[in-house]
């Protein structure tokens, strides 16, 4: 099994950087633009347990899966979500996102991946892999958060 963790400040409220995973579609897309769908299956009171199944497209290749949320934690100054889920029988992956309120207008984001092969002739590639993939999302979160903080809110 591989693992990458990667940790940013963002210039941005931590319920407004929270947002961005609340499992909404829309803002989920904000962050991860390849997932093109994300329906619950089941819902779970509390978050952890829940199901979703999610389609993917990568180029013209589209992969659906169901997420399962194994953690979730939504405190005041301190929130974390962890998902898991199997793409294509061949890799067992884990996501965790960790938000800790810095001040009113600072969250520090901490992102922690891991893939786990699971067939015999995958294993070779998992060494091979490098932690591009979570440097660019968790740069690619900071850009999202920070424009939308930035945005005048529209009060009723």
């Amino acid at each position: 099994m591989k693992q990458w963790t990667k940790e940013i400040e963002i210039h941005a409220p931590v319920e407004e950087v929270w947002s961005l995973f609340d499992g909404s579609l829309e803002n989920m897309q904000k962050i991860m633009p390849q997932v093109i769908e994300h329906k619950p299956v089941k819902v779970t009171e509390g978050g952890i347990g829940s199901i979703y199944r999610q389609k993917y497209q990568e180029g013209k290749r589209v992969e659906e899966y169901e997420v399962e949320t194994l953690e979730y934690m939504d405190a005041p100054g301190n929130k974390v979500l962890k998902v898991g889920f199997t793409i294509a029988n061949m890799f067992e992956i884990t996501a965790a996102y960790e938000l800790i309120k810095m001040n009113e207008n600072k969250t520090h984001f901490r992102y922690t991946a891991t893939n786990k092969p699971l067939k015999w002739y995958i294993k070779p590639l998992i060494v091979l892999a490098s932690s591009k993939v979570v440097v660019t999302f968790v740069e690619r979160v900071k850009r999202v958060a920070e424009e939308e903080a930035a945005r005048p809110s529209v009060k009723s």
